[in-house]
């Protein structure tokens, strides 16, 4: 049977397309972004979390310490709970850790979860319809995303077939790095795509991201003269993405295509995946940096509405 690895669905987003929304969020992506917000969904399998601010403490709970069947847990840092109180927290080994989740299943505050679960086209579905009011009501629909949800293909493509069956409104989130193939077949069935362009630079792309772009502006063209819709998102990076010259390129490149553009979105930097990152017990060093300031923000709005392209501060 079908299924998918999701991480999360989420109800009520209203981020993610036109209206009220309902997010599917597959794993798995072929990106490295040192910036990413959701660096749970980078890996394609089930992952241990641990999330300390639920920790109960070793001497209050204790019971991870006696089930994982290869000892990769063991008595780690002292600390002190809110109120004052001394408590001593588990340290998770990931050399000796294979995810299996036994700790997680007996974990009573679900300081330690498992992060990606299989469903099927059925199950996901039925969690979809639940919230078709809401959508009705508010021209909104379902959004697909990760990672890269076209990185499960036949999964969102079923997904997406049933939810035009349906009559959903479709948005495919998307890095646009996968095979024109992919991208074809999901085509009729996506009523709207959210493109995500990092850097138009190919060699600083591969640099800091692990891919180079040429796949990635292929494809929006592409999408553009098969007569696909798209809301183009552009994180606002420091010291990678923000300069005026990087924006100029942004904007030639977009004008081409601006007749299949609905808006530009500009989203700024910010430093929530910080935490989520520390959550999943690895020792990569993770981007950080300030937030574009708001006259920034504003000069590279206006530096692309210039090209003739509406344009947006998400």
């Amino acid at each position: 049977m079908l299924t998918g690895k999701t991480y999360d669905i989420q109800g009520f987003s209203v981020q993610d397309g036109p209206g009220i929304r309902t997010t599917v969020f597959l794993k798995g992506c072929p990106l490295r972004c040192p910036w990413c917000h959701s660096p749970e969904s980078q890996a394609f399998p089930t992952e241990l979390n641990w999330m300390g601010i639920r920790c109960l403490g070793l001497d209050a709970c204790g019971k991870c310490l006696n089930v994982c069947p290869n000892n990769a847990i063991s008595r780690g840092a002292e600390g002190t709970t809110a109120l004052g109180e001394p408590i001593t927290y588990p340290k998770v080994d990931k050399s000796k850790c294979v995810d299996c989740g036994a700790c997680a299943n007996v974990c009573k505050a679900s300081a330690l979860y498992l992060c990606g679960d299989d469903k099927t086209v059925d199950e996901v579905m039925h969690r979809l319809l639940r919230d078709q009011p809401f959508f009705e009501e508010s021209g909104g629909g379902v959004t697909v995303s990760g990672g890269e949800c076209l990185c499960q293909p036949e999964f969102t493509l079923e997904l997406l077939k049933r939810c035009k069956a349906a009559k959903i409104h479709t948005a495919v989130d998307t890095t646009g790095y996968v095979k024109w193939e992919v991208m074809e077949a999901v085509l009729p069935y996506t009523d709207l795509f959210l493109y995500d362009l990092k850097c138009m630079d190919s060699a600083l792309h591969r640099q800091v991201i692990g891919v180079p772009n040429e796949l990635i502006l292929e494809n929006a063209v592409r999408i553009a003269e098969a007569g696909g819709r798209m809301q183009v998102r552009i994180p606002v990076i420091p010291l990678f993405n923000d300069s005026e010259a990087h924006f100029d390129r942004y904007g030639e490149f977009l004008s081409k295509i601006k007749d299949a553009v609905d808006i530009v979105q500009l989203l700024p930097y910010h430093n929530l995946g910080v935490s989520k990152h520390q959550r999943l017990l690895k020792e990569e060093q993770v981007f950080v940096a300030e937030p574009p300031s708001d006259a920034l923000m504003q000069a590279r709005k206006k530096q692309l509405e210039g090209y003739g392209l509406p344009v947006m501060i998400h």
